[in-house]
C-alpha cells in the first residue's frame, strides 16, 4: 500500500503550491474552529475554490475542526459542518468528542479524522475509536515505530502519524504554557508560541540573578524541540501499514511547502517504485535544508536519546537559502515570466528554481524590468510584480530563491 502524502494549507495560494508539487490530500482550517488561527485561513468562497482546484488535480482536502470546543461554539459550529460537508470536503479533523458527536448526528457521511490532539498512544484508544465510526486516526506525536506497528497490527481503521514540522512542548499538541503566560488559548487555535521564547533558570532566594542553560549571544531555549524528520526513514514510513503521511506547516511560506512536499514526493515515489534497489538521494537533504527549520530530529520515532537532546538550541533557526520571488505566470513568446517578488534580489544574483514536478535549475538574474516595463537593478519593495528573462521556460508557482551567505 502507498501512503499517502498530505500537505500543510495555510492559505489557498499554499494549496495550490501543495497539490502542484506533488501533495495526495491537503489539511487547511476555515476562519474559525481551528488550531491556527494565526495562518491565512479560508473564507467559505475561498474554500470551495480550494476544493474544486485539488480534486481537478486528484488531490484531496481535509477540512480541522480541531478546537476543544466550548458552548457557545456548538451553535456555529453545526452550520459550520453542514457547510463544508456541502462543500465537498473528504474529510474533517476534530478532536473534542463532542464536536465528533454533532458531526455524526448531522452528516453522517463525512468522514472523520480523530486529531492528535486527542492523544491516540495505544491500540486500545484506536480500536474504541474505530468502533465509535471514526475513519482515521492521527496517532499522537510520542509514538516509536515498534508502538505504531503494533497498533497498525490491532486496528482496521485508517492512521496517519506525523513526518515532518515543528514540535512543542505539549502532550499531543495540548498546551496550557501559552494560555497561562498569555491569556491565549493554544486549544482553541491563538498560541503564542511560548515554548520558543527565552528562558533562564533562578534560584528562590536569589530574585533576579538568572543561570543560563546553554546561552549564547541569541538566549536560552530550553523549551523549543526540534524539528520532527523522518525522510531518512521512508522505507520503515512505507512499511509500517500507515495510511497517511503528515507535513506541518501551516503557517509556514510557500517555500516551505514547495521545498518539503517535492522532497518527501521524491523519496516516497523512490521507494514505491523499487524498494530493494532504494537509496537515499543525497539532493532530498539538501532541499529541506534550504528552508527555515531547526534543528532536525527523529523525536520520537526511533530512540529516547535523539528525545532527550532535541532541546535547548543555540542556533534556534537554520536555512542556506532565502525565497526571493514566486512566478506567476510565463510568456513562450518572450521567454519573459512575471515574479512576485517576497524578499530583495539584483541583476547579477545567481538565483536556484524550484519547480513542481521538474528538476531544479540555477542562472543568473540578467534583467529585471518593473510594471511599466522599465529596466531596474533590483527588486526591493515586497510583493512587488516584475518581469525577468529566464533561460528556459518556468510553469506558475515556481519558486526562487538564492543562497542566504
Amino acid at each position: 500500500m502507498k501512503p499517502e502524502l498530505l500537505a500543510p494549507a495555510g492559505d489557498l495560494e499554499k494549496l495550490k503550491v501543495a497539490v502542484l508539487y506533488g501533495a495526495d490530500a491537503v489539511y487547511l482550517g476555515g476562519r474559525h474552529f481551528g488550531l491556527r488561527e494565526g495562518a491565512g485561513n479560508f473564507d467559505n468562497d475561498q474554500l470551495a475554490e480550494g476544493i474544486r482546484f485539488a480534486h481537478d488535480r486528484g488531490a484531496k482536502v481535509y477540512v480541522t475542526v480541531n478546537i476543544f470546543a466550548h458552548n457557545r461554539d456548538l451553535v456555529p459550529l453545526q452550520d459550520y459542518l453542514n457547510f463544508i460537508s456541502a462543500a465537498g470536503v473528504d474529510g474533517v479533523i476534530i478532536s473534542d468528542p463532542g464536536v465528533i458527536s454533532l458531526a455524526k448526528s448531522l452528516q453522517p457521511d463525512l468522514p472523520i479524522h480523530l486529531s492528535t490532539q486527542a492523544n491516540t498512544t495505544n491500540w486500545a484508544a484506536a480500536g474504541f475509536w474505530e468502533k465509535y465510526g471514526v475513519s482515521r486516526i492521527v496517532l499522537a506525536r510520542e509514538l516509536s515505530l515498534s508502538e505504531i506497528k503494533e497498533i497498525r497490527e490491532r486496528v482496521r481503521v485508517e492512521l496517519e502519524i506525523f513526518i515532518h514540522g515543528a514540535m512543542c512542548i505539549s502532550y499531543s499538541g495540548r498546551c496550557l504554557l501559552s494560555n497561562y503566560l498569555t491569556g491565549r488559548d493554544a486549544n482553541r487555535g491563538d498560541c503564542a508560541q511560548s515554548c520558543r521564547w527565552k528562558y533562564a533558570l533562578m534560584e528562590e532566594k536569589r530574585q533576579g540573578e538568572y543561570f543560563p542553560i546553554q546561552e549564547d549571544s541569541r538566549g536560552t531555549y530550553i523549551l523549543s524541540s526540534g524539528d520532527l524528520c523522518l525522510i531518512g526513514h521512508i522505507p520503515e514510513l512505507a512499511e509500517a501499514g500507515l495510511n497517511s503521511l503528515k507535513i506541518e506547516g501551516r503557517m509556514k511560506s510557500v517555500s516551505y511547502v514547495a521545498g518539503v512536499v517535492k522532497a518527501y514526493r521524491q523519496a516516497l515515489d523512490a521507494y514505491m517504485t523499487d524498494p530493494e534497489n532504494y537509496r537515499p538521494e543525497p539532493s532530498w537533504l539538501d532541499e529541506i535544508a534550504k528552508v527555515s527549520h531547526r534543528r532536525y530530529t527523529t523525536g520520537f520515532f526511533t530512540s529516547r536519546d535523539d528525545v532527550l537532546n532535541q532541546y535547548g538550541e543555540a542556533e534556534i533557526y537554520n536555512r542556506s537559502h532565502v525565497f526571493v520571488g514566486l512566478v506567476r505566470n510565463y510568456d513562450h513568446k518572450t521567454g519573459m515570466a512575471l515574479v512576485e517578488q517576497r524578499n530583495r534580489f539584483d541583476v547579477g544574483d545567481k538565483i536556484e528554481v524550484l519547480v513542481p514536478r521538474e528538476e531544479n535549475f540555477e542562472q543568473t538574474v540578467v534583467k529585471i524590468y518593473d510594471e511599466e516595463g522599465r529596466s531596474v537593478e533590483s527588486a526591493p519593495h515586497p510583493q512587488q510584480m516584475i518581469r525577468i528573462p529566464f533561460c528556459r521556460p518556468v510553469p506558475a508557482y515556481s519558486i526562487l530563491r538564492k543562497l542566504l551567505y
